[in-house]
């Protein structure tokens, strides 16, 4: 059984989802992917400790705080590739960018920059798990599945320079 709230955010209604009190989901609302692959029934259960614990990262995050995510419990469902692709998202300091290609580059020397994209864009735990924080090579904001304003939004409160929808280094 997979229990499901929600958080109230500047990018308005976030659903996180969770399955044995570990946090396997948080979309942004009309983000594509919604939800993945998950085939479990849900339902709605605002008690849980890990919703608890998420709730409070996020009202730090919103703060314009750098929250560590070591105490929350995650759980992210995928291919062994993608979990592979996530975990190097978790490593990607607050405020910082890094591109589809230099994440190919840390996984093979002949991985694919798309490859990396599609992980990327299938990220279920956004925000927590920073695909935003991802740039095209030239510093260009390339999409983002929870929608490109949110992906300025979320870069511009962790202090990143954007104009014309480009990051400024």
């Amino acid at each position: 059984m997979i229990c499901t709230t929600c958080y109230d955010s500047p990018l308005g209604k976030l659903t996180l989802a969770g399955k044995n009190n570990k946090l396997i989901g948080l979309w942004i609302e009309g983000q594509k992917h919604f939800f993945g692959n998950f085939k479990d029934k849900t339902k709605k259960n605002d008690d849980l400790v890990i919703f608890r614990k998420t709730e409070k990262w996020l009202d730090s995050y919103f703060n314009g705080e750098n929250p560590s995510i070591e105490n929350l419990d995650l759980n992210p469902q995928g291919t062994d590739f993608r979990l592979k692709v996530w975990k190097i998202l978790e490593g990607i300091a607050y405020g910082e960018v890094v591109t589809y290609g230099d994440i190919a580059k840390k996984i093979s020397y002949d991985m694919s920059s798309q490859a990396v994209g599609g992980a990327v864009g299938h990220n279920p735990i956004s925000i927590i798990v920073p695909c935003h924080r991802v740039v095209g090579f030239d510093g260009k904001l390339t999409g983002y599945a929870g929608g490109l304003e949110n992906k300025v939004k979320l870069l511009e409160l962790e202090g990143v320079k954007i104009r014309d929808l480009k990051v400024i280094f």
